[in-house]
Parts: C-alpha cells; sequence; structure tokens
C-alpha cells in the first residue's frame, strides 16, 4: 500500500536511518537533490547527497495528506521544517512531493513549490 510506504520512507528519513529509508526505493531510484540541484540516482547516490545534506542543514518533513492522481503518481502534501545547524529555522512551510511507486517501491519522486 502506497500509504505505509510513504510513511515508513519520512519516518526512516527523519529519524536518519538512511538503510531503512533505502529499502522503500528501487535500486534505480530517481531523487531530487532539492538542497544542491539535479537529480541522485541510485542508492549509493542518494546515500551520499543526504550524507552531505545533513551534515549542513537539519530537515524534518512530515506527511500531512497522500492523494493518488489519475496517472498513477502520488501526491504527498507535507510540512517541512529545514533548520540550519545551530538551530536556526532556513525554511517552514508546506511542499508537494510527486511519487512513481512502481512494485511497492518508490521509483521517483519530484519536488513541486
Amino acid at each position: 500500500m502506497p500509504n505505509k510506504l510513504i510513511t515508513k520512507a519520512y519516518k526512516a528519513f527523519n529519524d536518519r536511518d538512511i538503510d531503512t529509508a533505502l529499502t522503500t526505493m528501487h535500486a534505480n531510484v530517481k531523487w531530487p537533490r532539492a538542497w544542491e540541484g539535479d537529480f541522485a540516482r541510485g542508492h549509493n547516490e542518494v546515500r551520499e547527497y543526504w550524507t552531505r545534506q545533513w551534515a549542513e542543514i537539519n530537515p524534518t518533513v512530515e506527511p500531512i495528506a497522500i492523494t493518488g492522481l489519475p496517472d498513477g503518481r502520488f501526491e504527498v502534501q507535507v510540512h517541512q521544517v529545514v533548520k540550519d545547524l545551530t538551530g536556526e529555522i532556513v525554511f517552514d512551510g508546506t511542499v508537494k512531493h510527486i511519487y512513481i511507486i512502481t512494485n511497492n517501491l518508490i521509483e521517483a519522486m519530484e519536488i513541486e513549490q
């Protein structure tokens, strides 16, 4: 079920549990490098991206609503809070994440602002 998969992915991300997060993703996942630009492709690039990201900022992302789209993708409205490493808020707002899920694994994610 996509809701369970998506919820598991966000929990693992917020817990900084990369290994569990990667179990929700296809081996060749296409993941946005929102903080750097472009996309990370595959588990190794996602791991490297998140490791770099968390060394400089502290993001927390909580799903608010998950909606199936007519084309089979899933839209996840999230509340995102990004702090710098001193605890100062850099961003606090709502963002939309769009997922492609295949065989109960995240194949791709994009960010809509």
